[in-house]
């Protein structure tokens, strides 16, 4: 390149663009050879449930429902659906049911919202466990429309249904 072509470009821009892109070169070959990622942060529930879990251990049911109550405002606070499954069972362990009730159908709101296939069939699996076929059926055909473009998907739906059917008549809870 001449001179003559370079007078059109004014100032550090292309050098800095040169100079951030193999600062980022250098670092995917880092990481490639074997540099740690940073692992991600629990969920912000996580905590609150592990504090419900101790408490039940130690026997202390306020302080589990206190617990409880931090780890379902925590998901909630998320969007997502992954920690209301979550808050979901933790409430089967406590014992409350309409809590668990109550987490469930958010989750597979949010799941639905999110067009989640796995967030729905958790969420039938999830309402299948507390004996609710009605609300596990209803979720079964909510996950069926979503996953209708895939085969992969249509099959998936089939196993997580059949899996459901078979423990119904057996009398077990997933």
């Amino acid at each position: 390149m001449n001179e003559a072509s370079w007078r059109g470009v004014r100032g550090p821009l292309p050098f800095g663009a040169l100079a951030i892109a193999v600062v980022l070169s250098a670092l995917a070959i880092v990481e490639a050879l074997g540099g740690q990622a940073r692992p991600e942060p629990d969920p912000p529930w996580v905590a609150h449930l592990q504090a419900m879990d101790d408490a039940l251990a130690a026997g202390d049911r306020r302080v589990a429902d206190w617990a409880l109550r931090e780890a379902h405002w925590a998901a909630l606070g998320s969007r997502r659906w992954e920690g209301m499954i979550e808050v979901g069972d933790a409430a089967r362990r406590a014992g409350n049911i309409t809590v668990a009730r109550t987490a469930y159908m958010t989750a597979a709101f949010r799941a639905r919202r999110l067009r989640s296939l796995e967030g729905i069939l958790s969420a039938a699996q999830a309402f299948a466990g507390l004996g609710d076929r009605e609300a596990a059926q209803q979720w079964l055909s909510v996950a069926t429309e979503l996953a209708k473009p895939s085969e992969s998907g249509l099959a998936r739906v089939r196993t997580v249904g059949e899996n459901l059917h078979r423990r119904a008549f057996a009398g077990e809870r997933p």
